[in-house]
């Protein structure tokens, strides 16, 4: 993409009422939405997560099956994100908004229990070790994640990573982590939720037409 092009579009962000930007400093110091997402949607439905949202394919494609739950896509790549807020006011899906920050500031920008879901999908695994405190699923994020899910909270990891399976699965038996559902070929196995079978993403399709088998894991954090 050229860089008029991404001007065009952070430009467009601004003027965009679904997308929340604030700064690094901001997130920091005190985010004036943290504890009062319910607030900016204007009612006390269910708030589910996407992280590395990217297009925001899967917020959509979520929104759009219940309409009974708030969902935030969330991602630092202003570009990508432009796509999917794009789309949701063209589609008039006011329970959609796209959220602007790092993974990693997750707990600075929403509050204790303030969350019902959070969606993981295709996340880069990291798969040298030393990048390991980057993988979305590691203690650390686990932590995180426990911190703002209400209890009981699910969370979903969708991948086409079977080292990233197989480590977050190692990872949640180690920490005593409830593991609610678990299947390494979601289109070879029966029993997967409707919302991992019926949304795909651009690069699903196509690590589909490559007979790359699609994994997922559902937990709850207690």
């Amino acid at each position: 993409m050229g860089s008029k092009n991404k001007l065009k579009r952070f430009k467009e962000n601004e003027g965009f009422k679904n997308v929340i930007q604030p700064k690094r400093e901001e997130v920091i110091n005190g985010f004036a939405l943290k504890g009062k997402w319910h607030g900016h949607f204007g009612n006390d439905k269910p708030i589910v997560l996407e992280l590395g949202c990217g297009k925001g394919e899967y917020t959509l494609g979520l929104a759009k099956q219940d309409t009974a739950k708030n969902y935030i896509g969330i991602d630092i790549k202003g570009a990508r994100l432009w796509r999917g807020a794009k789309t949701a006011l063209k589609e008039k899906l006011d329970n959609v908004a796209f959220l602007r920050t790092q993974i990693e500031l997750i707990d600075s920008v929403f509050g204790e229990n303030e969350i019902d879901e959070i969606w993981i999908t295709f996340p880069d695994p990291q798969l040298k070790y030393k990048r390991t405190k980057h993988r979305m699923t590691n203690e650390s994020f686990l932590q995180k994640y426990q911190k703002i899910l209400k209890p009981g909270g699910l969370v979903h990891l969708k991948t086409d990573s079977e080292f990233m399976h197989g480590y977050t699965l190692g990872l949640l038996h180690g920490l005593n982590i409830e593991i609610v559902y678990a299947n390494h070929d979601v289109y070879k196995n029966e029993g997967s939720p409707s919302a991992v079978l019926e949304i795909q993403t651009f690069y699903e399709k196509q690590y589909l037409e490559k007979g790359k088998p699609i994994t997922y894991i559902q937990f709850r954090m207690h």
